[in-house]
């Protein structure tokens, strides 16, 4: 195993304590084993960020809008992840880290985006605030003159299909989402990592690319929902919910309101087909195949299954 650092100057991973669907977290497991080193940036310190030194990570603490956190944090790196979760604040927290990342002179920026995006220009947007932040912060990334990287992955499997909709298969065998019969690509978060630590291991060829990521197939719930029988062993079905009931589940869950706005918006486009996309840009990045569905539930299926008497 090759122990030497690859690079004499570490890659800066932002979020890698953060719940982005784990991307940072996987992102900095896979560029350590590499053989790079890792600048991990964390909010707060607590287990996650003992967990990321544990595998060998510089453990950073420090917030993306704070100009004096960042430039603790990207001082000495070459490479930079940027990724963070919907928030009201991307924006400004984009902005701040790439002022400081060109003030400092990185070699390459990932940047995280969204594939909704692709669809997206001065003229057209969508209901979402947190796409038109994503947006804007693709502009102001491609005015800063920085070797810009930007990934754009669809609907996250460890978001929608194990956040969002494993608590309904537990308790009622049924994928209760508002996702019409539209189709989708959903990609596993540690593929979209995978891909991410295949570009900052050697960025020069990546510089100025977009890459839309999907998963292997494109299909609609009631389709998903047999996946996810077969790979369980009993009967799911897919039940299409209201809209306002399932926006309001996600406020009395405490979600905040940039977050329910966000992924309402998220399934009103479904429904319309704008989520039906395929690439083959895992497999070109990676030479490997992106999780499939099945895959996915099988080995998350403790989160799918009702716990209690009955499993005993």
């Amino acid at each position: 195993m090759n122990t030497k650092p690859k690079h004499d100057n570490p890659i800066l991973v932002t979020g890698a304590a953060g719940a982005v669907g784990g991307i940072g977290r996987n992102l900095t497991e896979f560029l350590l084993a590499k053989g790079h080193k890792v600048r991990a940036l964390v909010r707060r310190e607590d287990e996650r960020a003992e967990a990321l030194r544990s595998l060998g990570a510089e453990v950073v603490q420090g917030d993306l809008t704070d100009l004096a956190s960042m430039h603790r944090a990207i001082e000495g790196c070459a490479r930079i992840y940027f990724g963070m979760s919907v928030s009201a604040a991307y924006l400004e927290a984009t902005i701040n880290t790439a002022a400081v990342a060109r003030h400092h002179g990185v070699e390459a920026f990932v940047n995280m985006s969204q594939m909704t995006v692709s669809q997206m220009s001065i003229s057209e947007t969508t209901n979402s605030p947190q796409h038109k932040l994503h947006w804007l912060a693709e502009q102001a990334l491609s005015w800063s003159g920085l070797p810009v990287v930007t990934v754009r992955p669809t609907v996250f499997l460890e978001g929608f299909f194990l956040t969002l909709a494993a608590a309904g298969v537990r308790a009622s065998d049924a994928l209760a989402l508002p996702m019409g019969s539209g189709k989708t690509s959903p990609i596993s978060a540690v593929d979209v990592a995978r891909a991410v630590a295949a570009i900052l291991d050697d960025p020069a060829p990546h510089i100025g690319q977009v890459y839309d990521l999907t998963g292997p197939e494109s299909a609609d719930l009631d389709h998903y929902a047999r996946v996810i029988s077969e790979a369980l062993g009993r009967p799911i079905r897919y039940r299409d919910v209201p809209l306002p009931a399932w926006s309001e589940g996600l406020r009395q869950a405490r979600f905040p309101e940039h977050v329910v706005s966000h992924l309402s918006a998220m399934t009103e486009l479904n429904k319309q087909g704008r989520y039906d996309r395929m690439t083959d840009t895992m497999y070109k990045l990676t030479g490997k195949e992106p999780t499939s569905m099945r895959d996915f539930v099988k080995l998350h299926a403790a989160a799918f299954t009702r716990r209690g008497p009955a499993q005993s």
